[in-house]
């Protein structure tokens, strides 16, 4: 007997599927194929199916998701929530994943493949891997040791690090756990003398390169984390004090000693526009990066605006409910930047032939959020690095299938559109 929440998901798709049909979408069976709801079922299962066991340790781990049901275990319903939440249908959240669909990979055959280069190199600086590590808030929610964890991880496989400013360490511990310069991303927040602070810290701490969020502009309806908060049985008041924004931000140490009156809600930037990250020009010598472009338009402005590069994202689905998936809107940013910039690129990779995709594409590199998470709430920094590691071996893996011997030789040829 499968368990309930598989067999009503099954019962869901099959209804879906037979009220497509134009034979069946007439009669009775129309009328109950209308019970299905209307909202698709997530792609992330939060449990094994049939009688496959969770894993007990990392190296059992066959893929990255098989450390999502363990996460769901350990971590508290709420910050499961969470890290798991889209916002409203989730439209977004899903196409992320869906529309790795709409493009194959091209392989170039009688190529030697026996030796792969998967290094890349970005603003002078070589990594291992175009695998990077994604700025995701408040680490603390999955394991203790947080972004420490997270960071000895990154260290480990050489991977590109990006800090959030919602970190519960601070940049300079962080960067210290590292072993090297982490890219710090920036919510500027409605107060530009607040956004100076932070982008001040980042410097301090050696930080090359400032990511600036642009897709954080308002509240959100998270669906997914209010439903799980209430299966969550701690006092949450007793980590959380959702007062103001300065309570809210005693455990994210990258505001300390930052003077947070009269800043309201989470701290959305709202205000934010071109004219103040041209003010962010003036008191950094680091590389200004946007994160959250999704159009070619903007990306068109943000050459003319002099950007050091942009990070194709929507926050994986959690910041606004467009439906619009980054690898579908990778490419027109590709054509529109016309090499005049470096483009890298995140929300709902989980695969190597995912990363290969998008490399392909023109991308100079790929993030990883959730997953990592969930390595981390499974089994802390081993979890993370084992993650990482299933990353890296599929996606030189499908490099090696497609017949690319480096990651600069992945160009447009290796991919096309389907749909």
């Amino acid at each position: 007997m499968l368990p309930e929440d598989v067999r009503t998901t099954s019962r869901r798709r099959f209804l879906q599927y037979c009220a497509a049909s134009p034979l069946l979408a007439s009669g009775a069976f129309a009328a109950k194929a209308l019970e299905a709801p209307s909202k698709l079922p997530d792609p992330m299962m939060w449990a094994p199916p049939g009688s496959i066991e969770p894993i007990k340790s990392p190296k059992e781990a066959i893929n990255v998701f098989d450390f999502e049901p363990v996460a769901r275990a350990n971590v508290p319903p709420a910050h499961f929530g969470y890290m798991a939440s889209g916002i409203d249908d989730e439209v977004t959240l899903r196409a992320n994943r869906e529309d790795f669909r709409k493009f194959q990979l091209m392989p170039h055959r009688l190529n030697d493949v026996s030796k792969i280069d998967t290094s890349i190199e970005l603003f002078g600086t070589k990594y291992d891997s175009p695998i990077f590590v994604c700025p995701t808030g408040a680490n603390q929610f999955f394991h203790p040791d947080g972004e420490l964890a997270v960071a000895r991880a990154a260290k480990a496989g050489n991977h590109l690090q990006m800090l959030s400013t919602s970190s519960n360490f601070s940049v300079d511990d962080v960067t210290k756990e590292r072993g090297g310069p982490v890219w710090f991303q920036l919510y500027a927040s409605p107060s530009f003398e607040v956004a100076k602070a932070l982008i001040k810290r980042a410097d301090g701490a050696g930080c090359p390169v400032l990511m600036v969020t642009v897709d954080r502009l308002a509240g959100r309806n998270q669906e997914t984390l209010f439903r799980l908060m209430k299966s969550d049985t701690r006092q949450c008041s007793g980590c959380h004090d959702r007062s103001s924004f300065a309570s809210r931000a005693l455990r994210r140490h990258n505001y300390d000693g930052i003077d947070l009156t009269g800043i309201k809600g989470a701290g959305e930037s709202s205000n934010l526009d071109w004219d103040t990250v041209k003010r962010m020009r003036d008191v950094t010598k680091m590389k200004i990066m946007l994160k959250g472009i999704i159009t070619a338009d903007d990306a068109e402005l943000a050459v003319q605006n002099g950007i050091d590069g942009i990070l194709v994202s929507n926050h994986g689905g959690r910041g606004e409910d467009n439906g619009r998936s980054t690898i579908d809107a990778l490419p027109e940013i590709i054509t529109a930047v016309k090499g005049r910039m470096p483009v890298i690129v995140d929300s709902g990779f989980r695969r190597g032939t995912d990363a290969v995709k998008a490399l392909a594409m023109g991308a100079q590199a790929v993030g990883v959020g959730r997953p990592y998470l969930w390595g981390l709430g499974a089994f802390g920094q081993e979890g993370v690095e084992r993650v990482l590691e299933l990353v890296r071996i599929e996606t030189k893996a499908a490099m090696q299938q497609c017949g690319a011997k480096s990651v600069k030789e992945l160009n447009a040829s290796y991919v096309r559109r389907v749909t």
